[in-house]
């Protein structure tokens, strides 16, 4: 297999397998109604940059060995149905990694929160501790070139296992079609309404995933997780199963060192949420033959995956950290690890509702007491961006009850919304900004300059 063409390469995912195949040697095309940064600058640079937007049918030749077809891309996309005329193999991203890995040990950490920064960490450390390994994750890592990365040489493959589905032609959740060895389930949480209706519907894909892991295989978890402990309990699946915790640990000065070995480990990262992703990672490294004593001594480099709590700078009086927490359960996470890092700090914490389930009317009420921690709690959300979505229309004040947050600053105007956290005072705050988007087109970086320049 050497000539792919991509249909909606644009993809986060997507444009990061184009570019890795085009390094392994495949010819590569691809086509795209629209793509947006970074994925546009990324396939510019490697020479892969669609020279029109939109769908060609003439792309679509007799040569290709196969086409990988994108979420993005609609049955009635007139290139996929010229492929299925002509009979071309057609792939979901993950069932082309699935075929690229079907030989070697698979490892899928799946869950509604943590799995980028879990994935992240057995990444860091394989690498760490010189180990050939494939990979797919759902963010840029430092020490990566790319979020996808195959090896003709490696024995192991790391995916990060998103439940979201396949493509248009198959509608099953990618951690299904990766039929790992090794799993991880960092908690359930009800996300992709859209997709997944019912709570119940959506519990049930991790029930199929937790089931179709071979006898063999191993599966670890979070215990404290009530939902994801009797879905583990219920399961007939007969691999091994080891439930995980929060590690030990403590935070001194503005620094969260792991207890273990005797002794305190300095931490990049921070939060409870991650000293649980360490715990379960820790899990993983270990079924991949790194022992504890390696896993610990490369931890202490771990820098975090991009966009989880991200730290975009400080000086001595704040700090700007920048998340992708966007459901309910992750915004209350981050909220909390902040305020337990920085207890001598006040937390202005600013939310964007971004997603299709966070904009819709009747999930509202799960964000209910989400930001109470914070000291002030912001919420942007474009009220065209509903409109897109084709919602119904949502009032600040159905966010303002919906949260339950006493003071509740709202914003519509992304324009409103940079003045006004320009003109706040960051004597002695740090500034939380959680979102899948970005705040309708606001410069992090020079924001964090203009905070950090102006409260030294």
């Amino acid at each position: 297999m050497q000539k792919v063409h991509f249909i909606a390469i644009g993809g986060a995912a997507m444009h990061a397998l184009a570019i890795e195949l085009k390094n392994k040697g495949y010819t590569i095309t691809g086509s795209d109604d629209e793509i947006f940064e970074p994925s546009r600058s990324l396939l510019s640079r490697h020479g892969l940059l669609p020279e029109v937007p939109g769908w060609f049918p003439e792309k679509i030749t007799s040569d290709l060995d196969a086409v990988i077809l994108g979420m993005h891309a609609h049955t009635d996309n007139p290139e996929l149905q010229k492929a299925l005329k002509k009979g071309i193999r057609i792939y979901s991203y993950p069932e082309f990694l699935f075929e690229q890995t079907k030989n070697k040990k698979r490892v899928v950490i799946a869950g509604s929160h943590g799995k980028t920064t879990i994935t992240a960490i057995v990444m860091h450390v394989l690498r760490y501790n010189e180990v050939k390994f494939d990979y797919l994750a759902g963010s840029r890592i430092e020490g990566f070139n790319n979020t996808v990365g195959l090896d003709d040489e490696s024995e192991i493959a790391v995916f990060e296992g998103d439940e979201y589905l396949a493509s248009a032609l198959d509608k099953r959740p990618k951690f299904h079609i990766y039929k790992p060895h090794i799993a991880l389930i960092s908690g359930i949480a009800w996300d992709h309404i859209n997709v997944f209706p019912t709570f119940e519907h959506y519990k049930e894909q991790f029930s199929l995933f937790i089931n179709n892991l071979p006898d063999d295989g191993l599966l670890t978890y979070y215990e404290n997780d009530a939902v994801l402990a009797e879905t583990v309990k219920q399961s007939v699946s007969t691999a091994k199963k080891i439930p995980y915790k929060t590690h030990d640990y403590v935070v001194e000065h503005e620094k969260t060192f792991l207890l273990a070995e005797g002794r305190k480990i300095p931490l990049e990262i921070f939060g409870q949420h991650n000293l649980q992703n360490i715990s379960g990672a820790g899990i993983i490294c270990e079924a991949l033959n790194i022992s504890r004593s390696k896993f610990y001594e490369a931890i202490i480099s771990f820098r975090g995956a991009g966009k989880r709590l991200q730290l975009l700078g400080r000086n001595e009086e704040t700090a700007v950290f920048l998340d992708f927490a966007h459901s309910p359960s992750k915004i209350k996470a981050t909220i909390d690890a902040v305020k337990e890092q920085f207890p001598d700090k006040k937390l202005v914490a600013c939310f964007e509702l971004h997603t299709y389930s966070s904009l819709t009317k009747s999930f509202l009420p799960y964000y209910h007491k989400t930001m109470k921690n914070a000291d002030e709690a912001i919420v942007f959300y474009n009220p065209e961006t509903i409109k897109n979505k084709r919602l119904e229309d949502i009032s600040p004040q159905e966010i303002y009850n919906a949260f339950g947050k006493k003071g509740l600053n709202i914003f519509t105007s992304a324009n409103d919304l940079h003045k006004y956290l320009n003109s706040i005072s960051y004597h002695n705050k740090v500034l939380l900004l959680m979102s899948s988007g970005n705040f309708g087109g606001i410069n992090f970086h020079q924001l964090t300059e203009t905070i950090c320049s102006k409260n030294q």
